[in-house]
């Protein structure tokens, strides 16, 4: 058995523009501002911790606020049209028509992943949603991935994750699953410590998928004798 995890800003949903509107909005009523250079060097992260470092709030009750408000925002701007990554749809569901188990482990909350999935019509191929709302620590920590491996049932190391942030890269290599770099969120240099690079989704098969981690696997645990 098979599984894939994906990411789902920037993998599912080409979110990024929604996302840095949203950032933007907030700010502004706070007073602040959320330029595209941090934003783009922060993309991928949970709110809560890009709060806490951009902002410089301690307070976990205020940083709870505007994550909320945040991310109220951008479910707003994107509710009437989910703005799928090309090949998403159709990739989800030749995994699924192929007998892997899906997941999505993301670090945005819940209520964004069940937006997203419900909205594509994907809501009954994924196995497991992990976000913000069942972890404790944010990628690069490898909590999201090892969380939703579990839910799938399969070791890490049974499953790929597909992700376009160098922060999820690291996530998945430490988590022991093999890490798929979708390349356009960040350039491909960004993402040199995946065990793939791709340019569009398009570009995986499920038998693409299966080769790779049954290569992985060989070359961490080579036959005996």
């Amino acid at each position: 058995m098979y599984g894939v995890i994906f990411d789902m800003d920037g993998v599912l949903v080409d979110s990024a523009e929604a996302h840095l509107r949203s950032w933007q909005i907030m700010a502004a009523e706070q007073g602040r501002t959320m330029s595209a250079e941090v934003f783009r060097a922060t993309f991928g992260r949970r709110s809560g911790d890009i709060i806490a470092e951009v902002f410089g709030i301690a307070d976990p009750v205020e940083i709870r606020r505007l994550d909320d408000r945040k991310e109220a925002i951008y479910r707003d701007l994107i509710r009437q049209h989910i703005p799928a990554m090309d090949g998403a749809v159709a990739l989800v569901r030749a995994l699924r028509a192929a007998g892997f188990r899906l997941a999505i482990g993301s670090s945005g909350p819940q209520e964004n992943v069940d937006l997203v999935v419900d909205g594509l019509g994907l809501g009954d191929c994924f196995d497991a949603r992990i976000s913000a709302r069942q972890v404790t620590r944010g990628k690069p920590d490898p909590q999201v991935f090892l969380l939703a491996a579990e839910g799938l049932g399969l070791p890490p190391g049974r499953c790929a994750v597909v992700e376009d942030a160098p922060a999820g890269i690291e996530a998945a290599r430490a988590a022991g699953a093999v890490a798929i770099g979708l390349v356009g969120t960040h350039p491909a240099a960004a993402l040199d410590g995946a065990d793939l690079l791709v340019s569009a989704l398009g570009e995986l098969t499920p038998e693409r998928v299966m080769d790779l981690i049954d290569s992985r696997n060989r070359r961490r645990f080579p036959a005996s004798g």
